[in-house]
Formats: C-alpha cells, sequence, structure tokens
C-alpha cells in the first residue's frame, strides 16, 4: 500500500534559478531549467549530499557540523510571493533576492504543505519536501538595494510564507512551464500531548 497520497494539486513552475556562490550573497540567478542529480542542482552552491548544520538544526548540532543535506532547493509560491510584497508595501517581492530556486503556482497554503511530500513532474523528476523555510534577515541585504525603506519588514511579512526546502530524490530535469503534482504522506497530523 503506497504511503503517500496523489493530491489533484499541481504546482506550475514558473520561475528557476539558482545561487552561484553563496559567499558572494544571497540573490540566485534565473534560468530556464536546472539539472538535478541527487546531489541538488550542478553548479548550485547549496548543492551537495552534505552540509555543515546550521541555525535551524541547533537543538540537535553544533554548528558546523556534517550532515545530510536536505535543503538542497528552496520552492516558494507565486501566491505567497505577492502576499509578502503587499504586507510590505511594495509591487512585487523578485525572487531572485531570497535565493529562490523554484516559484510554483497554483498549490494553496503551499508554504505549509506536509514534511515528507512530494513534488513529481510527469517524467518522474520527485522533490521531497523537509520542512517549511524559515524567514531571516539574509534576505533583506539584497531588497533593501531596491527597496531601501521597505526591507526591513521582510521577515515578519515572510512569516508563514517563505516556501519550503526540498532534496532531490529522484533525478532528472525541471523546467519552466513543467507541473508538479503535489502528493503528501498519508496519515493523520501528529498530536502532541500535553
Amino acid at each position: 500500500m503506497p504511503a503517500l497520497k496523489q493530491t489533484e494539486y499541481f504546482g506550475e513552475i514558473i520561475w528557476l534559478g539558482q545561487v552561484d556562490d553563496r559567499n558572494a550573497g544571497l540573490r540566485s540567478t534565473s534560468a530556464h531549467s536546472l539539472s538535478l542529480s541527487f546531489s541538488g542542482p550542478a553548479e548550485e552552491t547549496h548543492a551537495d549530499l552534505t552540509r555543515p548544520s546550521c541555525s535551524r538544526v541547533l537543538s540537535q548540532h553544533e554548528r558546523g557540523t556534517e550532515i545530510r543535506n536536505v535543503r538542497q532547493l528552496s520552492i516558494v509560491s507565486e501566491e505567497d510571493l505577492s502576499a509578502i510584497a503587499d504586507e510590505m508595501g511594495i509591487v512585487r517581492m523578485d525572487p531572485s533576492w531570497i535565493g529562490a530556486s523554484i516559484v510554483l503556482s497554483g498549490i494553496p497554503d503551499f508554504s505549509h504543505a506536509p514534511p515528507s511530500s512530494r513534488l513529481q513532474n510527469e517524467a518522474g523528476t520527485t522533490l521531497t519536501i523537509d520542512m517549511q523555510n524559515r524567514p531571516c534577515h539574509l534576505p533583506v541585504a539584497e531588497i533593501k538595494v531596491h527597496h531601501p525603506h521597505e526591507a526591513k519588514g521582510f521577515k515578519a511579512a515572510a512569516s508563514g510564507r517563505r516556501g519550503v526546502t526540498v532534496w532531490v530524490e529522484r533525478e532528472g530535469k525541471l523546467s519552466v512551464g513543467d507541473q508538479l503534482r503535489l502528493y503528501i504522506p498519508d496519515q493523520r497530523p501528529w498530536l502532541e500531548q500535553s
């Protein structure tokens, strides 16, 4: 019996990008397609099978500990980008400013898709959602170049809207215009006991 339920939701890829050199900045460069190996997108600064741990996992690992790389790409929805821009009082939030890898359109409440959900295109290229991507201060420097006064509002505006981080489950190619079907874990939500 399959552990993942096929949903009727598809997200259309409307933008692709990659961060070429994280040390130079968070900004991503747009691309028409991305070739994905098990290490992530070729020539992307976040690609690799492992990575040094960061603030997201400090309660499990000391910063800089080598861990499995489950954040090879970041995906955000067009709908969340629009809501962030509206709350900040700007016309448009460019996905390159926040180092996005993929912008999808069409999956409601995308930033809250369950961890371990899958996104798969018709050719079978498959991404596994690790968890929600938390907003941080890093994009503020890039946003400030374009919106010096509004940039400081990014972190608050992006709370719950920053998309998800993913890793490559099945190698392949993604292109602008691809439709990614959402598969979710076939289980009830966890009920925390008090």
